[in-house]
């Protein structure tokens, strides 16, 4: 399972593609120069249960630590994920 990136100027999206055709996306926009907010998250019903969601906010965290970026989780599901996991905390505006 590779998570995908993407970014259109101040937007992005962090994507699960199979087969050509998306199944997961989660996206952002930055808020300045140095965060980002996600705010939406969706996983196709075939892929409920299997961690994608975790995937999508993992590998923001990882973007957000290797660019120095802080992230603002107002997406409902990403918000869960960082209140579960204290080690996004270092990223977490």
């Amino acid at each position: 399972m590779e998570i995908q990136q993407q970014e259109d100027g101040k937007k992005g999206e962090f994507y699960l593609e199979i087969d050509g055709i998306k199944q997961a996306s989660m996206t952002y926009s930055y808020a300045g120069d140095d965060k980002i907010i996600i705010d939406h998250t969706e996983v196709d019903e075939s892929l409920k249960g299997q961690g994608v969601g975790y995937k999508l906010v993992e590998a923001s965290v990882d973007f957000a630590r290797e660019k120095g970026l802080k992230i603002m989780p107002l997406c409902p599901f990403a918000n869960a994920v960082f209140n579960k996991k204290s080690t996004y905390n270092d990223v977490r505006f």
